[in-house]
């Protein structure tokens, strides 16, 4: 009987731990489940995460655009910046004479009267060489001969193209976006009808 006893006594104490060791696997699963249960509403989160990230990634080239835009003159006719002259001539109407060669481009203008109220070259905007005749260098010297003008009170003007450069066309275009109405373009390079005789041709 004693041995027996001893036996159920044993029997029990290895049965004790066992029944010990189920709180603490059930706390291990527990803790297990919560990080999980922490972790869903992050899930949740991450698709508007994502989408603020890329609403802010968007949002900094969109910056970029902006500066780079004040910096060419490319904003819109309300927002560019004029300073009115110091010997303001009162000038509303008046004439952009566009000179584009093939080494350079040339914008100057004028009253109806023909005296020059604003004018502007590639070699004065900073472009040297083969860079001067290219068609950013006319939009460039065409938007600062314009906003000279515009400091004068300008505000309608014809275009007169003269040349056969790259720059022609960027430089019209130019007039129209700083925001001076654009009433006219007229093409007036010079053509000679059997005039004088024409230079040596190139051997390249």
């Amino acid at each position: 009987m004693a041995e027996e006893n001893t036996n159920e006594k044993n029997v029990e104490e290895q049965k004790a731990p066992a029944a010990e060791a189920t709180p603490a696997v059930e706390d291990a699963a527990a803790k297990d489940a919560a990080p999980a249960s922490e972790d869903a509403p992050k899930a949740e989160n991450a698709p508007a995460e994502d989408a603020k990230k890329a609403e802010d990634e968007n949002a900094k080239p969109a910056q970029k655009k902006d500066i780079f835009a004040e910096i060419l003159g490319e904003e819109d006719p309300d927002k560019v910046k004029v300073f009115k002259a110091k010997g303001n001539k009162n000038i509303s109407k008046g004439i952009v004479t566009v000179a584009a060669t093939f080494n350079n481009t040339i914008v100057s203008v004028t009253d109806d009267n023909g005296n020059v109220i604003g004018w502007s070259s590639a070699g004065k905007m900073g472009f040297k060489g083969s860079r001067k005749s290219t068609s950013y260098a006319g939009q460039v010297v065409s938007q600062d001969a314009c906003r000279q003008a515009m400091g004068h009170g300008l505000k309608q003007a014809e275009i007169r193209v003269k040349g056969p450069g790259q720059g022609r066309d960027s430089a019209a275009r130019a007039v129209q976006g700083v925001g001076i109405n654009v009433t006219s373009i007229k093409d007036v390079t010079p053509v000679p009808h059997n005039g004088c005789r024409p230079k040596k041709a190139r051997r390249v």
